[in-house]
């Protein structure tokens, strides 16, 4: 694309739109900004635009001009691509296109690209600092945090982009083209926008269109949807498996294994869960791929204590621990929660719908140290529907989350856990995950705060 002959409309001006007008006005090009939601963020973020030369459109006119005069739609993630501003881009024969797209066209540097419904976070981050601890110019980017435009440049020729890839992401990406593209597992999720698994599936496929026989695709044995992937790419195939002896990484012995070899003692990975030692296993593969060390590996995998709102331990209160597993935003993801949480627990559930059933859910629920349920949000009636038809019911249903997280410390008792593990996404009462997290964390301040003396204790 030559830029500076081209006008571009940024929709969305959340993290990655912010990046993409940035990128785009630094090298001459015409950038219109279109955003439906008007708080304060998008406002702050719009005006800084607007200071580098953007255009924000306001009104449905203004917004028809605009789309008249663009050349290319850059659209957020957060919007689906059967939203009316995209078809009418398609309609009008124009191009629709990512963030993650436009910082792959600018890319030069060897990529790791990541994705899977479980997960993605967890394998990018290890994968990153390996190669850090092993002495490569790694940057963790994409849905991570950090677009990818924001540092295709920076990492030249000679660094390594490890890239956090979503759905959402897959549906306008194009030109990526990984060294190692890693898919670790495929369960429901996202069906309110994929409409089904078999869209949801092919989406995941993308990752690997563009791979050819000199790269390689690290997929996981142990899920059948993935293993198949490996029938529909040239890369060479790299397995990882829990159960099975692979050409790539297994558990062997109580052992960490890639190639036959023992790379560490499974027991030292901090992390405990079946899913924690998958994604290991798939980040070992990766950086073996990359040219990375055992000394390295080990190092990284044996410091690693996991990532932001996974599981991540808050705080105790009167002998109630507070866990924070607010990225579970799937009910696989919090299947894999309580089954990893030791001791019984009072678990927080709800939030924004995402079309698929809960029942899975109380069924694990059933055999897990879980005592209660809390369950809160939008969602709230077709949790509780799934509980009673699952035959759970130790619950109580409380809309606002601030109220429910405070019932779930008063119903825990000493020595049991409030575990946020909504399987449920958080757009009903909070911009994303992490917001959600952290108003966990701060009504835990709230409460230590409250109840310092004892006086809430069971």
């Amino acid at each position: 694309m030559l830029f500076s002959l081209q006008t571009f409309l940024v929709a969305g001006i959340s993290r990655s739109g912010v990046s993409a007008a940035e990128y785009l006005r630094a090298r001459g090009a015409k950038v219109y900004l279109y955003d439906d939601v008007e708080d304060g963020a998008v406002d702050e973020a719009a005006r800084r635009l607007e200071a580098l030369g953007c255009e924000r459109l306001s009104g449905e006119e203004r917004l028809k001009e605009g789309m008249r005069d663009c050349d290319v739609l850059v659209l957020s993630p957060g919007i689906p691509v059967d939203h009316p501003l995209p078809v009418a881009f398609r309609h009008a024969g124009k191009r629709v296109i990512g963030e993650l797209e436009l910082g792959a066209l600018a890319l030069r540097a060897p990529a790791v690209a990541v994705t899977g419904t479980n997960g993605k976070t967890t394998t990018v981050t290890l994968i990153d600092e390996i190669l850090r601890a092993d002495g490569k110019k790694s940057v963790a980017c994409g849905n991570i945090g950090k677009p990818l435009t924001s540092c295709a440049e920076e990492l030249g020729t000679d660094g390594i982009a490890v890239v956090e890839v979503s759905s959402f992401q897959l549906e306008t990406l194009c030109s990526l083209r990984p060294h190692v593209a890693v898919v670790l597992n495929i369960t429901e999720d996202h069906l309110n926008r994929h409409y089904n698994m078999e869209n949801y599936v092919y989406l995941k496929s993308r990752l690997l269109k563009n791979s050819a026989e000199s790269e390689y695709a690290v997929l996981n044995y142990d899920d059948e949807r993935v293993r198949a992937f490996a029938e529909k790419t040239k890369a060479k195939a790299v397995y990882f498996s829990l159960k099975e002896r692979v050409n790539g990484g297994n558990i062997s012995g109580g052992n960490l294994c890639y190639g036959g070899e023992i790379v560490m003692p499974a027991e030292q990975l901090p992390l405990r869960g079946d899913h924690n030692l998958a994604d290991a296993l798939a980040a070992i593969c990766a950086a073996k791929l990359m040219g990375a060390g055992n000394e390295a590996i080990v190092s990284a995998l044996a410091a690693f204590r996991g990532v932001k709102h996974r599981l991540e331990r808050v705080g105790e209160l009167n002998g109630v621990t507070f866990l924070d597993d607010s990225k579970a935003t799937n009910v696989d993801a919090a299947v894999k929660a309580v089954e990893s949480v030791r001791g019984e627990t009072v678990i927080l559930l709800g939030g924004k719908d995402k079309g698929y059933s809960y029942e899975p859910l109380f069924a694990a629920i059933r055999d897990s140290g879980v005592v209660h349920a809390v369950i809160y949000g939008e969602n709230c009636f077709r949790v509780l529907n799934a509980a009673l038809k699952s035959g759970f019911t130790a619950v109580t249903l409380c809309r606002p989350f601030d109220l429910a997280v405070r019932v779930a410390y008063l119903t825990a008792k000493k020595g049991q856990n409030v575990l946020l593990s909504p399987a449920s996404a958080s757009f009903d009462a909070f911009a994303n995950y992490e917001e959600r997290g952290d108003r966990f964390a701060q009504i835990f301040a709230a409460l230590t705060e409250e109840y310092a003396d004892g006086s809430g204790e069971a």
